[in-house]
């Protein structure tokens, strides 16, 4: 469901700023077809990122070295550690794989294509449960001094707790169904998506408010001047 533009080197308009897969407009984008998107993927991965980035990267060759005696990095390299220490020293029971996969079941199960209100409400708590014991009884095997896939992947699983909540709170929020997105509570006569334009013609951003505190919704109008608005038909 992409659409980021992006030019020949699948650089946004952000000078540095890639976007690959079906997260651009380009090839495939835009779409509800499974195959043509990990097509997309695989294409920009293999193909395309490998020399585009390079070539970007290599005129940073005669920029020197970047001082890191600043108190904004100070204080991110702070929070680094923190993090770092605190995945190390729960030492519980469970393998940080065990949690991806639970994780992954409640989206599966209740944020997916189709969705409903009572089913998101559901996710969401137990997703905030979830989130509880895997900052009690996690397991981070090996070392901080040395290459550990295991702890990069403690903390994303860590990152991607936090972003299934939002995720099922945004569709929860969406009171329609639109794009890949089907609310059963929310479909004509004939099981088409019903969309409500008037009050969810918006990009929803939201912003993170800190752990354990709800983030804020702000809406940035979406105006079309090129293409009609219409409701997607199957039939």
């Amino acid at each position: 469901m992409g659409g980021l533009w992006v030019d020949y080197e699948l650089m946004t308009t952000i000078p540095g700023l890639y976007a690959c897969g079906e997260a651009n407009f380009s090839d495939h984008g835009a779409n509800r077809l499974g195959a043509s998107a990990l097509m997309q993927g695989l294409a920009d991965g293999y193909f395309v990122l490998p020399y585009t980035i390079g070539s970007y990267l290599s005129k940073e060759i005669s920029t020197g070295a970047i001082s890191t005696n600043t108190p904004e990095f100070e204080k991110a390299e702070k929070d680094v550690l923190e993090r770092i220490q605190q995945l190390t020293s729960i030492q519980g029971k469970q393998s940080v794989e065990s949690f991806h996969r639970r994780l992954g079941k409640i989206m599966w199960d209740q944020c997916g294509m189709a969705r409903n209100a009572e089913g998101l409400k559901q996710a969401i708590q137990d997703i905030r449960n979830l989130r509880k014991e895997y900052w009690s009884d996690v397991f981070v095997p090996g070392s901080t001094t040395e290459y550990n896939p295991e702890l990069e992947k403690a903390w994303r699983v860590a990152d991607f707790l936090e972003l299934g909540e939002l995720m099922c709170e945004d569709a929860l929020n969406r009171e329609e169904s639109c794009g890949g997105h089907f609310r059963e509570e929310h479909q004509t006569e004939k099981g088409e998506a019903k969309r409500d334009d008037d009050k969810f013609m918006y990009v929803a951003a939201w912003e993170w408010k800190g752990e354990d505190s709800k983030a804020e919704l702000h809406k940035e109008p979406l105006m079309y001047e090129e293409v009609k608005v219409a409701q997607r038909s199957y039939e």
